[in-house]
């Protein structure tokens, strides 16, 4: 008794840890320094004293709910790891914690779709000057195809940023398989599709139908 709890109290914990690494992410990058990403006001509410702070409490929740289940192994373990072979009324304890996580991760999959569904990307992100060197190793290279030894186009990049003359070119274009130019998303979703496919998934859910009878 308390193995599978344990087992499945990992998983759990697992895909908790991926969404709160998602919520702090997204709380990251729409804080004014960065404004990658903005949401809807049904996903925010606003400061108490501050007029302008915009904040996406439907994350933090996210986040906290995920870091609490992220301890929900170590408690069944706590309870667990000292009782002998047989049943014993601390495992009624067991349930109390981990029933309850299956619905708050459901919960948390349900408003991180959502919410991801509904969020917008800002398209000016690089006009910001503090990006403009992203584009040296894309200047490097330039260089380089018109000629140049990577060596000398890394130094005379390298000198143009240092003496304040570095000019960007964001007009970048990438075509190798994966770039920002050629994703490869239909041979991406295609391949995910055909793995799927092995696992048989409509014959697990029929049989698991009969098991509950369901409908």
């Amino acid at each position: 008794r308390g193995k599978w709890d344990r087992i499945t109290s990992f998983a759990l914990a697992k895909l908790a840890a991926t969404l709160s690494i998602l919520a702090w992410v997204v709380w990251l990058f729409m804080n004014q320094n960065f404004y990658f990403i903005s949401l809807p006001d049904v996903l925010t509410t606003g400061s108490s004293i501050m007029p302008h702070k915009i904040i996406p409490d439907v994350f933090e929740l996210i986040r906290g709910r995920c870091n609490k289940i992220q301890g929900l192994p170590y408690q069944i373990n706590l309870i667990s790891n000292n009782l002998p072979s047989g049943y014993f009324r601390d495992y009624q304890i067991i349930k109390e914690l981990f029933l309850p996580a299956f619905d708050d991760i459901m919960d948390c999959l349900d408003i991180s779709i959502y919410a991801i569904n509904n969020i917008k990307v800002n398209p000016h992100i690089l006009d910001d000057k503090k990006y403009d060197y992203l584009f040296t190793t894309e200047a490097v290279n330039s260089l380089v195809k018109e000629g140049r030894p990577f060596r000398d186009a890394y130094r005379e990049i390298g000198r143009q940023v240092t003496e304040g003359e570095f000019v960007p070119d964001r007009k970048v274009e990438h075509t190798h398989e994966g770039s920002i130019g050629n994703l490869c998303l239909d041979e991406i979703r295609a391949r995910k599709d055909s793995i799927l496919s092995g696992f048989n998934f409509d014959t697990l859910h029929l049989t698991l139908a009969r098991l509950l009878d369901i409908d």
